[in-house]
């Protein structure tokens, strides 16, 4: 989750709020991807997940990155909390899950090459420490009590509010994890038509990367547990939001929306106040009854659209954020697969095209089945499998169109990112399906198996 935001100054007119959404339109040519992906760590001979403190533990594994690879402390009540290099940083989810944000990069083989180095020294220094990490969906064998709460003020604030509003959002901060990538847009009109696709092809990406069939140690029914837990998290910040296809959406439809989410709290002077439920428009007016007579500035605004969760959501730049964490390979085809539906224009046409066939309760529906019966899910006539068969091949259309280059010219293209994809195409087989597989066969039912064969 985001770290408190920074730099905005006084909100002074209603218009500034949408106009921050706006300033984040670039010319294509300054178009960047930034990759983000999630991994519970554990201990090595328990298989219990880390404590935050201790020789062996998350506390250690920053520490490690700080001092051997040169990462910046991020520290919050003099506890190190996160990194930072490079443009890129390293936080921490409610449950100890290890985050990297990565830096805004041109290609996917330059946000690859960071994830591969990322996960290369993370590998390092957990392995002097009797730790490993790995990369799923949701947490398989741990219950809420084995999972640490990480010693950030957002998340006690999180923690208690969320069993007032929904019934699985202590779940989803400690034992689950995604993978997503944010891009780009040059206008309202570039950002509302990737934004349609995004919410159109959601439920695509939810059965493509789905990899959580496991918890507490079992079978759950589902290919991707993490989306059904996201379902139930609270309605008024989650969910498919069919606003986004009403005729007018823009900058201004998403401040009306954002607005009436309620707050979680007010960053002040390194602490997080309360502000469980309360409203930012009362904010607005100087009536927050957390903060009796102040009115925001725009890092509090940012701060506000953090805590917003929705299968994409807006910012300076668009968040796809639908899919499970995964193994290493692919990490690289979740930004492969959006960047080629995004980042070229025929491409992202011939993806609305896709996408518009199907209305708002199909698409409600299309998401309810990917997280139960991933590739192989069929809604009133339609089959995942093929609607996810045109969109990876919109996809690679629009990689090859890209044309970037890599591994110093030998590679013309990003479209090898996508070869994970064509694969479970044409196998029919998401990780999760894998997953099954070896659970109903060699594991003989044992799901702590996994961890031997699908840790990084």
């Amino acid at each position: 989750m985001s770290i408190p935001q920074s730099g905005g100054g006084p909100i002074e007119h209603y218009s500034q709020l949408a106009e921050y959404l706006a300033d984040g339109c670039k010319p294509k040519q300054d178009w960047r991807i930034g990759t983000e992906h999630e991994k519970f760590g554990y201990c090595a001979d328990t298989l219990k997940p880390l404590p935050y403190d201790g020789p062996r533990s998350i506390r250690a594994i920053l520490e490690g990155m700080r001092d051997r690879y040169g990462w910046a402390p991020v520290e919050e009540a003099g506890k190190i909390i996160g990194l930072t290099k490079d443009g890129a940083n390293v936080s921490l989810e409610p449950g100890g899950q290890l985050e990297l944000s990565g830096a805004p990069l041109v290609s996917i083989h330059e946000t690859c090459d960071e994830v591969n180095v990322h996960l290369r020294d993370v590998q390092d220094v957990a392995d002097e420490i009797g730790a490993k990490f790995i990369g799923l969906g949701a947490a398989p064998t741990w219950t809420h009590e084995d999972m640490p709460l990480m010693p950030k003020g957002r998340y006690n604030l999180m923690d208690a509010y969320m069993g007032e509003v929904g019934t699985t959002g202590t779940w989803m901060m400690r034992r689950t994890c995604t993978v997503q990538v944010n891009l780009d847009f040059a206008s309202e009109a570039d950002m509302v038509q990737k934004m349609r696709v995004a919410f159109a092809l959601q439920p695509i990406a939810t059965a493509l990367f789905s990899n959580s069939p496991f918890w507490e140690g079992g079978l759950n029914g589902h290919k991707s547990w993490r989306a059904r837990i996201w379902r139930d998290l609270d309605a008024a910040r989650t969910g498919m939001l069919p606003f986004v296809f009403d005729e007018g959406f823009g900058f201004d439809a998403w401040v009306e929306y954002a607005l009436d989410v309620p707050m979680y709290f007010v960053y002040r002077d390194g602490q997080y106040i309360d502000a469980l439920g309360q409203s930012f428009r009362d904010f607005m007016k100087g009536k927050l009854p957390a903060l009796p007579g102040e009115t925001p500035t725009l890092s509090d605004w940012a701060d506000h659209l953090t805590t917003i969760f929705p299968e994409a959501r807006v910012k300076k730049f668009i968040e796809m954020r639908g899919a499970d964490g995964g193994p290493w390979r692919r990490l690289c085809a979740l930004p492969a697969f959006w960047v080629g539906l995004c980042y070229d224009q025929t491409a992202l046409d011939a993806a609305w095209d896709l996408g518009k066939r199907f209305d708002a309760e199909t698409r409600q529906e299309m998401l309810v089945a990917a997280s139960v019966d991933g590739l192989s899910a069929k809604v009133n006539g339609i089959k995942i499998i093929d609607v996810a068969r045109e969109a990876v091949a919109i996809a690679h259309s629009g990689l090859k169109a890209r044309a970037i280059v890599g591994a110093g010219g030998m590679v013309p293209d990003e479209t090898h990112f996508l070869n994970a994809l064509h694969e479970s195409i044409e196998s029919g087989q998401a990780p999760a399906d894998e997953l099954l597989s070896r659970y109903h066969g060699a594991w003989d039912g044992d799901v702590k198996r996994v961890f031997g064969e699908y840790s990084y």
